[in-house]
């Protein structure tokens, strides 16, 4: 293994950021949606194929999400879905952040329940 990849593994990100077009593909190829915001803010509107899932209570796991299945963390800007992506990887999970979060899904027109 050369250098390069040597410190790509040791600092990189073990988890992918996504757009909200690259998180539709991966959703139509089984990936399961967690939204990790707060439940005050999972009411307010929510991706309606997304499981909540706040971000302070992702580190005791995450029941009924399997690991054989990618899984998207969506927030309110991105920023909390990412530590919930590197917790999730952390766990053995492939995992992703969608980048912009809500803001990003309802710019792109997507559905909100």
């Amino acid at each position: 293994m050369g250098l390069i990849s040597s410190l790509k593994k040791a600092f990189g990100k073990p988890y992918k950021t996504v757009t909200v077009a690259e998180a539709k593909e991966l959703l139509a190829a089984g990936a399961a949606l967690i939204d990790v915001r707060s439940t005050q803010e999972w009411r307010s509107g929510h991706a309606p194929q997304a499981k909540h899932f706040p971000l302070d209570k992702l580190q005791a796991g995450a029941p009924g999400i399997y690991k054989t299945r990618p899984v998207i963390a969506m927030c309110q800007s991105g920023v909390r879905s990412a530590s919930a992506a590197r917790i999730l990887a952390a766990q053995g999970y492939e995992s992703y952040s969608l980048r912009g979060g809500m803001g990003a899904w309802r710019q792109a027109g997507e559905p909100v329940r």
